[in-house]
Formats: C-alpha cells, structure tokens, sequence
C-alpha cells in the first residue's frame, strides 16, 4: 500500500541536475544492464552521455556487452530521449540521486556494483551523504525472540545516543525493533526497502515508516510503485551493506537473509560482528557460525563501542583494502554457481555481485545457499 502527506527532502542539486543525470537515469532503464556493466560503459566512453552516442562496434568493445545486448541498446535508444524522460519521471519520482549527483552515499558509490537510480524520501543529510555520520547496520530475523528483541534495543539505544547513524531494512523482526529503538532515542534513522519508495512492506510497518519519513530517511533503488518481489531483497542487502562502515549481525538463524548481507558486507571490506547466542536458540545459531569463521562478538555496549570507536576516520581510509583480522571471512561460503537448480538461480542472479571473488570461486556451497529462496521467511 502506498504511503502519501509525506514530508520531502531537501535536494538542491535537483534545481540544475548535472548532465549525466540524465543518463544514468536512461541507460537504468535498459534491461539487462546492471550497475556493474554501467560503470564499464562509464569507465569505457568516459561519461555515460558519450556512451549513448556510441556506435554498436564500440559498445561491443566494453567486456560483457555482447551482440546481442548492443542491439537491446540500439533499440532503447531510439526510442527514448534521456532529457524528456528525466522531465516524465520527475513527476512521480522528484527526490532522487544518481553517482553523478554531489549527495550520492559517499561509501554506497565505493561498492562495486551501486544503484545507478536511488530514491528517497525523507530529510537527507549531508554529513551522513559524506559518510562522516558513521553509519552502523543492524541485521537478524524476522522472527526474533525476546532476547534478540531486547539486545537489538539496548544496543541501538547506546548506538544511537552516542551519534551513530543506525540502517536497517524495515522488514518485520529485527529491523523493525532497531528502527523503533533509534525513533525512540530521538534519533534518525535510515530504512532501505526492497519495494518501491512509496510502499511500506510489510503493510504493518507504515506507522513506522511514516515517523522514519518524518525523522530519518527511507531509499530504494526502486521507483514509485514497485511492489514486493522475493528477488529485490538481496540486492536491497547489498545497499545496507555499502551505506554503512559495519554490520552487526543481532540474531540469525542459518536460514537468515542477514547472512547474506553479512557476506556482502565483508566483501565490501566493512567489519562484521555478531552477538553470541546460546547453541540452544535455533534462531541464534547463523550468529555462532558468523563468530566461528571470524566475526566480531561483541557481549556489552561499552565494548562494542571500544572496537567501532577504532574504526579510522573516513578521510584516512585507505583507497584499496587491507588485510584485517577478518579477510578470510566466509572464504568457505562461496556458491558453486553451475550446480544451482534453475529456481535457485534465478533468486541469486538477483544479487548483482559480479565482479566480487566468492562469485567466481568453485569451492563448496554452505547449507545456506542451497536453501536461498527460504531465507527471506526469517
């Protein structure tokens, strides 16, 4: 269900948007160009504007663009003006930024593979926009218990109160609980949804974004109207991922989409932690096996703030990753891709990772990937 009466952000760039604006919004409209193959074309041509004028001979030359995807793009092209259809979606999506606008998330643009269209709404801010806000992720189960409830709330409380910026992904469960927590620390908070930015999945959860609207910020990668589809949500990880310096994984069972937000997460060279668990709470165990192959435990507030406290400051990061006490996490966890079944596929060809090095791996597929579909149901 759409949710309306909403207060708008500021965006003072949209009053005289950069020429590639325009662009990475048409080649978005493309299918079967991702945001990996995007940033080829930008990196090829120079700009994505010099791009839309290529010839097919030239397209052909960026890796992954094969005949018959050049054709689609002749196609599309002839058939859609970049600068009337910014005026056309602007109608019914006016708040958005592309990598070429100034307030594109500072650390989501570092990713491999960001968003070529990110919608908001809400009040952005431009320190969070910088990544000088640090930005914390809190992930975990739909389906939490009274003990994952209360540790989300005591730690996004002391999170929060301490000027951490707190995302998370409004579904029901964990999310719901470490948005509400930072709502009621008077604080702001970030949602990133799977659907459209308009829609408030699940329904239930649309009080909840209407205060985060009002107080934080919700994005998507989708447009106005998008509704709910099981393969957006691991790409909607990717972004929770690629906003924040860590993630901290509260309660996962072994079938837990925050497992894959977790691997992701430490592809993107961001710390992990997770909270330790009685082997006996089923709904923990994806957080054991998190803390048996590397990530961080973290057992009291002013511990786990010591540790966050140590991450370098933005400005001094360094440009290419460096080993860390947890490189090798999850190196046992990448999916033998041709040994999918077909249904399975097609969920993780959702997850557009392809320049990332599990993807490519051959090793053995964990008990979770087999199992992908079902991770959304916790």
């Amino acid at each position: 269900m759409g949710v309306d009466n909403f207060p708008k952000g500021t965006a003072n760039h949209e009053d005289n948007p950069p020429r590639e604006r325009l662009y990475w919004l048409a080649w978005s409209q493309i299918p079967g160009l991702g945001p990996v193959l995007l940033r080829r074309l930008e990196q090829h041509f120079g700009t994505l504007a010099a791009a839309w004028i290529g010839t097919m001979g030239e397209l052909q030359e960026v890796e992954g663009l094969g005949q018959q995807l050049s054709m689609r793009i002749e196609e599309n092209r002839s058939t859609l003006d970049p600068q009337k259809f910014l005026e056309e979606h602007l109608i019914r999506n006016p708040h958005f930024w592309t990598p070429a606008d100034p307030d594109y998330p500072r650390l989501l643009l570092e990713t491999p593979n960001p968003p070529p269209v990110l919608y908001y709404r809400g009040k952005p801010n431009s320190l969070e926009c910088q990544g000088i806000t640090p930005a914390i992720a809190i992930v975990g189960t739909r389906d939490p218990s009274p003990h994952g409830k209360k540790w989300t709330k005591r730690i996004v409380t002391a999170l929060a109160s301490r000027g951490f910026l707190i995302v998370s992904g409004m579904a029901a469960g964990i999310d719901t609980e470490a948005h509400r927590a930072c709502l009621e620390a008077g604080q702001r908070t970030i949602a990133v949804l799977g659907t459209g930015i308009d829609i408030a999945y699940p329904p239930r959860n649309q009080g909840l974004y209407r205060d985060i609207v009002k107080q934080g910020l919700v994005v998507s990668e989708y447009p106005q109207g998008t509704p709910p589809d099981r393969t957006h949500f691991p790409q909607r990880n990717r972004i929770i991922a690629g906003l924040c310096r860590a993630v901290l994984v509260m309660e996962a069972p072994m079938k837990s989409g925050a497992l894959i937000t977790a691997y992701i997460a430490n592809e993107y060279n961001r710390d992990v932690y997770a909270l330790p668990d009685s082997p006996d709470n089923i709904k923990g165990i994806g957080c054991l096996s998190l803390l048996s192959k590397g990530a961080h435990p973290f057992w009291h507030e002013d511990q786990l703030l010591e540790m966050l406290g140590e991450l370098p400051n933005l400005d001094t990061l360094p440009q290419t990753p460096s080993p860390s006490n947890q490189q090798e996490l999850f190196t046992t966890l990448p999916p033998p891709i041709a040994q999918l079944p077909p249904h399975l596929l097609k969920v993780w060809q959702a997850i557009p990772l392809e320049q990332l090095p599990w993807m490519r791996s051959c090793k053995p597929c964990t008990p979770v990937l087999p199992k992908l579909p079902e991770l959304y149901c916790n």
